[in-house]
């Protein structure tokens, strides 16, 4: 009789699995969107008294960015918002996704002016998108901060950004608060300063041998001064927003972690104890502290005092300082351990003492993309579940999900535009996405990354996430396949079905 009940349970898994995807999967409320950042898509750099950012100065220096590009236009958005806002609406979006650019508001922090053109810009945004019925869900800092504040104290490194970053907060609050109901703080963080000042990818190309070679920096202790000045600011706005304008304006605040999946590549102790580990160094290093108050053991055991520390005060502030948790989640890899055994350490999580891979025993993980990553589906329910389980039913958005085609002048539009890649990439994702929803996590919304092509750092213009396809020469936008499959999807005209490689036994784990 119980193995009967337990199968009646099981049931609606099983034949979700089999029916295809659906909007009314999730819950009536849930916001589907879609999502880009100033720096990627606004352009207009030194427009309307904007002032430099870290990004308009790194892009400008030879050999930092892949096809040797920047953001000095990007898509144009600043100029062509309006009909941005068309296009979002005309698909059906429930949330549009952005950030706003520090150096456009405030060009030197809080040695300046406030820039009322940044504002009234922003002000424009907000407005039109919700005369279209599109929530805006805004990020305070997506990587890009004023280059005033770097050349004055370090930015990251000292702790007077703390203060900068809560003076920019709190002018957010006062000056869009009314209408803007899901505030996160900072966008990655935990990615932000592995590339910034572990390998020197990003501004300010901070990193120290053996992890790369930059002109200064110290890879062993700057990502985690950094780290600990973002977890601080993070807190402290929160807990203005909390005292001064949560209760009139009646919004939640969160922050958004980069986090990818890890398994083990050998079912052994010492692999699974890696995958801890990696774990602790990925998405706990932030939310640790900001739900328990300190940092996780396994990073104070590596790391000694290279990791520093809170005090008593800083303990009871951080606390419970998060309304919501943001997933930017991409990637899975299998995971060796590096103590016992003898492996080369990855640049990413070298300091968490494991190895990454894409293969085992030759198989790869998942299925190959464009851009050279791989698609597993059921890491989206996993990590979903495992956060759900570590913070105890914090309400959950996905941030940022998303495919990336690669463009160079041989590709041409048609070929781009046809991504029927995306299209089942996002609905397989969703699916087991839902599937965590039916276990009992509280995720409230999804956002593909992104809307349209955008400056993508690093890698220029070369890939293309976008839902619309943006010509950079015309600056015209054409809607992928993609866009219209996700538009019937959150229209609820049909049911979707299932379209990867992973057979229906395995979606439900």
């Amino acid at each position: 009789m119980a193995r009967l009940f337990f199968l009646l349970l099981l049931f609606p898994l099983l034949c979700s699995s089999v029916t295809g995807l659906r909007r009314s999967d999730f819950p009536p409320s849930f916001l589907f969107g879609a999502g880009t950042s100033a720096y990627q898509v606004e352009g207009a750099y030194l427009e309307d008294n904007k002032g430099p950012s870290n990004w308009d100065v790194f892009t400008h220096i030879q050999g930092k960015i892949e096809d040797g590009s920047n953001g000095d236009v990007a898509a144009d958005h600043y100029h062509r918002y309006k009909e941005d806002i068309e296009m979002m609406h005309s698909i059906g979006l429930d949330s549009y996704r952005f950030s706003l650019s520090w150096s456009r508001i405030l060009p030197k922090g809080r040695f300046g002016d406030v820039n009322l053109a940044g504002v009234q810009f922003y002000n424009s945004l907000i407005n039109g998108l919700l005369g279209k019925g599109i929530q805006p869900f805004v990020t305070i800092n997506h990587y890009d901060i004023p280059q005033e504040l770097q050349e004055r104290y370090g930015s990251w490194l000292s702790p007077e950004i703390q203060e900068d970053f809560i003076y920019f907060a709190e002018l957010c609050f006062k000056m869009f608060g009314d209408r803007v109901k899901h505030w996160v703080t900072f966008n990655e963080p935990n990615l932000m300063v592995k590339l910034a000042y572990f390998a020197g990818g990003f501004p300010p190309s901070h990193c120290s041998e053996p992890y790369g070679k930059c002109d200064s920096g110290n890879s062993s202790t700057e990502p985690y001064i950094a780290a600990h000045n973002m977890i601080l600011a993070h807190a402290k706005a929160v807990n203005i927003y909390r005292k001064n304008y949560k209760a009139k304006q009646g919004g939640s605040i969160g922050i958004t972690l980069h986090m990818r999946w890890y398994e083990p590549l050998r079912n052994i102790t010492e692999d699974h104890l890696a995958v801890s580990r990696a774990l602790s160094f990925e998405a706990q290093w932030f939310l640790d502290p900001l739900f328990f108050g300190e940092y996780p053991q396994q990073m104070h055991k590596i790391l000694g005092p290279n990791l520093p520390k809170f005090t008593e005060g800083e303990k009871q502030l951080l606390k419970k300082q998060i309304d919501f948790i943001g997933v930017n989640h991409y990637e899975t890899y299998y995971v060796k351990d590096c103590i016992y055994s003898q492996c080369d350490l990855d640049l990413y999580t070298c300091v968490a003492l494991v190895s990454e891979s894409s293969e085992r025993n030759g198989m790869p993980i998942g299925k190959l993309t464009p851009a050279n990553s791989y698609v597993v589906p059921s890491s989206m329910e996993k990590l979903v579940m495992y956060l759900e389980q570590r913070y105890k039913s914090i309400p959950l958005y996905i941030t940022e999900n998303g495919y990336a085609q690669i463009g160079n002048s041989s590709t041409t539009t048609e070929e781009l535009i046809n991504d029927n890649g995306r299209s089942g990439y996002i609905g397989d994702y969703l699916t087991y996405l839902s599937f965590a929803i039916r276990k009992g996590a509280d995720v409230r919304g999804y956002f593909v990354w992104s809307l349209m092509d955008t400056f993508e750092w690093n890698s220029g213009y070369t890939a293309k996430y976008g839902l619309f396809h943006v010509d950079f020469k015309s600056l015209k936008r054409t809607p992928r396949l993609s866009a219209k499959w996700y538009s019937k999807f959150i229209k609820g005209y049909e049911q979707i079905e299932m379209v990867s490689e992973e057979s229906p036994k395995h979606m439900v784990s």
